[in-house]
């Protein structure tokens, strides 16, 4: 595997982002930035990257302000002040105008896990993008889960977040081995969206959200027995992308003669010769 090229940008807001690349032998003049999800960090995408990297895309991933190489400390994570929003009106729209300064004449896709798709809402370079693919992107209300599922994500938002964040400064995912750990604001921003129907829109008007800016092809998938992404969640977000030309794929891995999927196979190796190649036929024919 090639290795990536680590960058650092300084965003709007004077933030430190980690940035990785990686550059093809010969390039189809094709930039795919793949958007994490919440608490992922960024080289856990690294294998997905340089498969399409060997395909001739140019490929960046970035960690979020207060996580991975986007954070020093835990002493700075305290200190971070950073919310679901800026990571999106910063973080994700800063790496989208730096790419399109190295690479003007390039097709832009954007490949989001989860949360990446959701701060999109915030991203006012949106419609630079060419081409958009949500994986498992959704709302986090809990209540569009079903049985044990829903039972979890009703704890999640009502008694691990508000019990554990003040006690530590931060939320110490990592503690309870669940991801990396989270600055507090946006945590908490997080959890205030979760535990109600219109999710963001529960704090903020759509009309002065992005997603009505974007009006090109968005490809949003889920997959069957995803714990953290049923496909009423992924339905939701999907239906606030009003103008794009939306492809929406509910995923039954047994369909395509592959194992379950969950919320984070899509990125594995193991589905190099199939779902990576059907996402790399998407963008070839929508780019």
């Amino acid at each position: 595997m090639t290795k990536p090229i680590g960058l650092d940008i300084t965003t709007p807001l004077g933030h430190h982002l980690g940035l990785s690349v990686l550059t093809p032998n010969t390039s189809n003049q094709k930039t795919i930035i793949i958007s994490s999800a919440t608490g992922v960090l960024q080289h856990f995408y690294y294998k997905f990257a340089n498969y399409f990297s060997e395909l001739g895309y140019t490929v960046y991933t970035f960690d979020y302000s207060g996580i991975g190489k986007s954070n020093l400390s835990i002493s700075d994570l305290k200190q971070n002040t950073t919310n679901l929003k800026s990571w999106g009106e910063n973080d994700q729209a800063s790496v989208i105008a730096y790419v399109k300064s190295q690479h003007p004449t390039h097709k832009i896709i954007v490949i989001t896990h989860s949360i990446g798709g959701q701060i999109l809402a915030f991203n006012k370079n949106i419609s630079q993008i060419d081409a958009i693919i949500t994986v498992a992107s959704q709302s986090g209300y809990w209540k569009l889960w079903k049985g044990f599922e829903r039972f979890k994500m009703f704890v999640f938002w009502h008694a691990l977040i508000p019990s554990l964040t003040p006690l530590f400064g931060y939320f110490p995912a990592k503690k309870i081995k669940l991801f990396e750990n989270l600055p507090r604001h946006m945590v908490y921003q997080w959890q205030n969206w979760g535990k109600h129907e219109n999710y963001m829109l529960r704090e903020f008007d759509f009309e002065d959200l992005q997603f009505k800016n974007y009006n090109k092809p968005l490809l949003a998938l889920s997959f069957t027995k995803d714990k953290f992404a049923s496909k009423a969640s992924v339905d939701w977000l999907a239906a606030q992308f009003t103008e794009a030309k939306l492809d929406r794929q509910h995923i039954i891995p047994e369909d395509l003669g592959i194992a379950n999927v969950g919320h984070f196979g899509f990125f594995r190796i193991e589905f190099k010769t199939s779902l990576w190649n059907k996402t790399h036929e998407w963008i070839a024919k929508h780019t």
